[in-house]
């Protein structure tokens, strides 16, 4: 029986569980919880990726912080339901035959969304060829080209297999997914019996149907391929496609996802504004991004919240009302997530972590400009701190891309540091940051830091986890935080934006240290530790604030009026 669907959603990670470890961060859990909003608003939306059999990879950390990558082994059937239908691409004039697994997300009036998972390992298909869903990120250009083919060609053509014989919009969730638009003019050319070359209305009629997300400034972030690469991988006869559609000089998957999608977005006021400049020529718009506030909530919380305002599962916008909530109820709701939290770190990492002290979470991508260890500039200074204001303890996560030199050590020298300031400042390092790391961090710190080099953070949605949790941002003004930031009232900036090119990264790094340092000393510190009523009138306000704005769930809405709509 065929399906319909209002939107399909590709994306090339998705999070949404820890234990199905196919998402690597911020881009796959924005989309898990994408697609948990979908399925409490009732949207008729199906997604796609892949399988991802070996995960991102599981992170070890040796006591001196150098990374080692392990594949994850994960009980595919135990989460995952293998279906029936079988769909094929070809990749270097091979046909690579796909089947696809179903999960389905549930929202909270028992709507389901479907979510499926491409998988290559099948007998049929040649041995090199099997393994090419099994990695996420991993691999040479070739490896990473015949998984978008996979995704996006191979998306398309399994969704019709499925039934899905009528999807009005295709959203994709970033440039990986952006070869769909191959499989969508296969499509208009056999409606129109045209020959090989592409017709301009069949451009246009696949471009109509299109949404495109574009998620970074990062250069890394934007898939090339080279031309040789491309022509051999996908064919003569799609190659052609690609050149009519302005590919003749490498595969862009950005480039190809602006010229073949009506509606474009970035993911914050400030990166639509960036992807303008770096995309000059396209109405880039933008939708701030969004967490699910009821998966992200901390079990205290979400008790406090069922019981003074009920609904707010079902509308987020409701968490606005928590301006009423007693503080005394909130800083409880607190204690019991920082107990949990503190309880974890000490006993993944025997740090010691005291329950009384001021504990800033900082878990990120390890990537250099991310600059986790942008607090340890002044290292004398930061002792001073702690000895005229209170003690601190610091707790670090995140991963470092296998092939990211400078992630990794970064990373080390986190370690180094450790060692050097265990009399005065205890940290702690988790290994393995995953979504189930994530939901005690951003519920049981006390402040959330988040110090990236301007303008490369897009959004970033760590620090909307937390306000979700009453847990202030102490952050760079880049991102969602231009939005977010309240001084004094949902946290604390730290520096003031300027324009792009006016300092040198070291002069940046210098200014912005000096300003964190200042805060914590004469601001934060002192309110926790001297003023805690109005500390926690903080935490309220990230709630009511930040909490109820930056959720998925008015994202989707947005996507829905603005995006979605059937023209």
């Amino acid at each position: 029986m065929p399906h319909k669907a209002t939107v399909a959603y590709f994306s090339m990670e998705i999070g949404l569980d820890a234990a199905i470890p196919t998402y690597s961060g911020g881009l796959g859990v924005l989309a898990g919880d994408t697609i948990r909003s979908a399925a409490d608003l009732e949207v008729p939306l199906v997604a796609v990726t892949l399988l991802h059999r070996h995960g991102y990879f599981y992170q070890r950390l040796d006591p001196a912080g150098r990374q080692r990558e392990e594949p994850v082994t994960w009980p595919i059937d135990d989460y995952l339901e293998l279906l029936a239908p079988r769909a094929s691409v070809e990749v270097e004039g091979r046909t690579v035959h796909l089947r696809a697994w179903r999960y389905e997300v549930t929202g909270v009036t028992d709507c389901k969304v479907p979510v499926f998972f491409l998988d290559a390992d099948l007998e049929e298909n040649a041995p090199q060829d099997r393994a090419l869903t099994d990695a996420l990120y991993g691999g040479d250009d070739r490896y990473r080209l015949c998984q978008e083919v996979i995704l996006g060609i191979g998306g398309v053509r399994m969704l019709r297999a499925l039934g899905f014989a009528q999807v009005d919009r295709w959203h994709l969730n970033e440039g990986h997914a952006a070869l769909l638009m191959l499989a969508l003019l296969e499509e208009q050319i056999s409606l129109g019996s045209q020959p090989s070359t592409v017709p301009a209305q069949a451009i246009e009629a696949v471009r109509a149907q299109c949404v495109f997300t574009t998620h970074t400034p990062v250069p890394a972030g934007h898939d090339r391929f080279r031309p040789e690469l491309a022509r051999q991988v996908l064919g003569e006869r799609q190659w052609t496609h690609l050149v009519q559609c302005g590919q003749e000089r490498g595969l862009n998957m950005t480039d190809l996802g602006l010229r073949s999608s009506a509606f474009i977005n970035g993911v914050a006021m400030k990166h639509g504004e960036v992807s303008r400049g770096m995309f000059p020529g396209y109405p880039i718009r933008s939708i701030t991004n969004g967490v699910h506030t009821a998966y992200w909530a901390a079990p205290a919380f979400r008790r406090l919240y069922d019981r003074h305002l009920p609904g707010w599962r079902h509308d987020a916008l409701t968490l606005r009302y928590a301006i009423s909530i007693p503080t005394s109820e909130i800083w409880a709701a607190h204690r019991e997530a920082k107990r949990m939290l503190l309880e974890h770190i000490n006993r993944e990492t025997n740090a010691g972590f005291d329950q009384d002290v001021f504990t800033v979470a900082f878990a990120r991508r390890a990537t250099a400009y991310k600059r986790a260890a942008l607090i340890f500039h002044d290292l004398e200074r930061l002792q001073r701190i702690v000895q005229r204001t209170g003690p601190l303890q610091l707790v670090f996560a995140g991963k470092a891309h296998p092939r990211d030199a400078d992630g990794k050590a970064v990373i080390e020298r986190i370690h180094t540091i450790k060692d050097q300031l265990r009399a005065q400042v205890r940290i702690a390092y988790l290994e393995n940051y995953d979504m189930a790391t994530a939901t005690v961090l951003c519920a049981g710190s006390d402040i959330w830091l988040n110090t990236p080099l301007p303008p490369m953070e897009a959004s970033g949605t760590s620090g909307m986890k937390a306000a979700v949790n009453g847990v202030p941002s102490l952050s760079v003004l880049d991102g969602w935080w231009i939005e977010g930031c309240l001084e004094g009232i949902t946290g604390w900036a730290i520096g003031q934006p300027v324009e792009a090119g006016q300092e040198t990264a070291e002069e940046l790094a210098a200014r912005h240290a000096a300003s964190l340092y200042d805060q914590l000393e004469t601001t934060v510190l002192p309110c926790f530790y001297q003023s805690r009523e109005r500390f926690v009138e903080i935490m309220r306000n990230a709630i009511a604030h930040n909490g109820s704005f930056f959720s998925a769930q008015r994202m989707v809405w947005q996507y829905l009026h603005n995006a979605y709509r059937v023209r």
